[in-house]
């Protein structure tokens, strides 16, 4: 049975008895942003639909919508309204029918869904880990003294602080290509980009050093793709369950259910990441102030059922310890 996220919240929905067949003639209309990788986990979307129910690949369209988030490329997020701007646009041309579902990085989703919406599928998690890109270092200890790093991430920014005190941070947005090109040109010595989104686009072979979890947490969810859906639209439902990866879908959950909690945004830094241990969860959060000074752990062990719960939990811990330190 797959689940549906209403919020952060994983709730059963029974399916069985909703019929498949309109949709081989049907028009299936996926949502996305139009950058590269965006696209590419669109396609991938479309070519799972296509091999699950022997679809038409005429008939998954791919639609593409711009959001402000695309479009505002010369402020950091924090400072034009966060998470939500990579996802308002699109969540509202499906709330509105034009499109059937919308394909999104789960890392760039806010903590709680507009009403009426739900994520009802998780494909399987790519490598959560941050990329470490430089040409002139082989790790972020090995950074000269002083050395400019260019991230518009708060949690980046946050823990190489913690990790490098002298290094510079500067605002560094972009899709993946403008990024790779602002680096090669010796615009900053180092940044960071997704593992999970260079593999995706064929593009492994521009990271430097993988950063181990135990060095640099990610981004809760990140490497994880989710598609969103209207919560009453069971056909559609039904088509993805066969798309749903249950690990996948345990570790978010308690990814999720940490962020929730502490009611996060990208203007604070906060990163978590879940693994499975055979039927358990293992989790580790963590919350720190903006320049890397204050730390908040928090560690957690429970069953992957109650996956939500525990990053709720692991997320209350962290926000009692912080008080207003960290959302001064």
């Amino acid at each position: 049975m797959p689940f549906i996220c209403k919020g952060t919240g994983y709730i059963a929905a029974n399916t069985h008895s909703v019929r498949l067949g309109f949709l081989q003639t049907s028009v299936i209309k996926i949502g996305t942003r139009g950058s590269p990788l965006a696209l590419a986990q669109a396609e991938e979307t479309r070519r799972n639909l296509v091999q699950a129910h022997d679809l038409d690949p005429q008939n998954v369209e791919i639609v593409v919508i711009k959001t402000t988030g695309d479009r505002v490329r010369d402020r950091p997020l924090a400072e034009i309204g966060g998470k939500g701007l990579f996802t308002k646009e699109i969540e509202e041309a499906l709330n509105a029918g034009e499109i059937d579902m919308a394909v999104h990085s789960m890392k760039d989703m806010p903590a709680q869904l507009p009403p009426g919406l739900a994520i009802s599928c998780l494909l399987e998690r790519e490598d959560p880990r941050d990329g470490f890109l430089s040409p002139v270092a082989r790790s972020i200890a090995d950074l000269a003294v002083g050395a400019t790093v260019g991230s518009s991430s708060v949690r980046r920014a946050a823990q190489v602080k913690r990790l490098r005190p002298d290094v510079e941070i500067v605002p560094y947005r972009g899709n993946v290509d403008t990024r790779l090109r602002k680096l090669k040109a010796g615009e900053v010595s180092a940044t960071f980009l997704a593992c999970a989104g260079l593999r995706r686009l064929g593009l492994a072979s521009e990271i430097t050093y993988p950063v181990p979890v135990e060095e640099m947490l990610p981004a809760v969810a990140q490497g994880a793709i989710g598609i969103e859906i209207r919560e009453v639209d069971e056909p559609i439902r039904a088509l993805l369950e066969p798309l749903n990866h249950r690990p996948t879908e345990h570790t978010v959950a308690a990814e999720r259910g940490f962020l929730s909690a502490l009611d996060g945004s990208c203007r604070t830094p906060l990163a978590g990441f879940a693994r499975l241990d055979g039927d358990r969860i293992v989790f580790h959060g963590m919350a720190l102030t903006t320049d890397g000074g204050e730390v908040f752990e928090t560690r957690r062990q429970g069953r992957s059922g109650e996956a939500e719960a525990l990053g709720r939990d692991a997320g209350e811990e962290v926000k009692a310890a912080a008080g207003t330190r960290l959302f001064a």
